[in-house]
């Protein structure tokens, strides 16, 4: 049996829990999660003993090739897809229909309720997502990927950057490094932020120039084909003032603490006041305005969640982020971050790019 029907093997169970004849799967995401298909505008239908992809005939060949134990629903030309739904739900006496709650909008479930008149729609919440949070060993190796394309493109960048380049031209030479090491594109538009801008959390690239300033914030990750990185580093085009020094050890102190307390059975929310409480006694705590860190996986930002208030339990298999960061409004922002994976015995760290303060100087 695919890793796959293991999978959908799972969320038969809690068909039968919520006692509903079928899950409609509407995410694009957690369509390829299930199946193992890359292409989009695709539902999947998992029923109490059989699975159907409900696609076009634009993807006839990829889902062959790509998901070939699953039986297929295709849609000719002109055959919109929610009534095309509606006759494979009445076809297969589909009475309780569970819909993914957290990715439907008010108007797509209206619209389904429209079409799908003989189905009672039962709004359902993080059946898939809580599967994604642990990864399986395919994904660890493709996140291990991911990670060393991103290490690689920040290095190659790192050693032709000058002070003429702008936060933009950097930014989109980082993907293009990215492209070159095999990664389809990047997790998300890179953040590039010249010394001031770096006090912007999601600060966008502009065409300020690297030299404007002594260091530069870079938050960058690269795709590989299906899973995600995510990293952020510093970079020292000039000196190292003393105001640096101190905020860059209070963050890196921080994040070192962070990672050292993950392990299975510590609650998110532990994790995240073991670094929040070091920024605090340093006084900025008020400048530490995020959540510590975030799931990766299929998509950049998924469960769970490293903040204040998330009583999930880290377990082995898990991989996140850990980046503390400081932002003074007027002088600049630190944030250092790494991703993490939750192991059996404690926490691997799969990102390897060097953050000494030292080792971030350039030039």
């Amino acid at each position: 049996m695919s890793r796959f029907a293991q999978r959908r093997d799972k969320i038969r169970r809690n068909l039968s829990k919520r006692n509903v004849d079928a899950l409609l799967v509407t995410d694009f995401t957690n369509v390829a999660y299930l199946t193992g298909f890359t292409g989009d505008d695709s539902y999947l239908l998992v029923t109490k003993d059989r699975d159907y992809v409900v696609s076009d005939q634009r993807y006839t060949t990829q889902l062959g090739e790509e998901c070939s134990d699953l039986e297929l629903s295709i849609r000719g030309p002109g055959k919109k897809m929610l009534p095309f739904v509606s006759r494979l739900l009445t076809k297969l006496k589909i009475g309780q229909l569970a819909v993914e709650a957290q990715s439907m909008t008010i108007a797509f479930h209206a619209a389904l309720a429209e079409a799908a008149k003989n189905c009672e729609l039962v709004p359902v919440s993080g059946w898939v997502e809580k599967l994604r949070m642990i990864k399986d060993k395919d994904e660890i190796a493709r996140t291990r990927v991911a990670c060393d394309q991103a290490r690689r493109a920040f290095e190659v960048v790192r050693a032709t950057l000058t002070p003429e380049m702008t936060e933009l031209q950097v930014a989109a030479d980082l993907e293009y490094q990215a492209r070159r090491f095999g990664g389809i594109g990047m997790s998300f538009p890179p953040i590039v932020a010249v010394g001031a801008r770096s006090a912007l959390p999601h600060a966008s690239p502009t065409t300020q120039k690297i030299g404007a300033d002594d260091f530069t914030l870079i938050d960058w990750g690269v795709n590989e084909g299906l899973y995600v990185s995510d990293l952020t580093r510093i970079l020292v085009t000039g000196k190292i003032s003393p105001k640096l020094r101190k905020v860059y050890g209070v963050v890196l102190k921080a994040q070192l603490a962070a990672i050292k307390a993950i392990r299975p059975g510590v609650t998110c929310e532990a994790v995240d006041h073991v670094a929040r409480s070091i920024i605090s006694k340093a006084g900025y705590g008020k400048r530490f305005g995020h959540g510590l860190g975030h799931g990766t996986g299929l998509d950049i930002h998924e469960g769970p969640r490293l903040s204040q208030g998330q009583s999930t339990v880290l377990a082995a298999g898990m991989i996140v982020t850990v980046e503390p960061g400081i932002y003074l409004p007027g002088w600049g922002g630190v944030r250092i971050e790494d991703d993490i994976l939750v192991t059996r015995t404690g926490h691997e760290v799969l990102t390897s790019v060097p953050k000494e303060l030292e080792a971030c100087l350039v030039g």
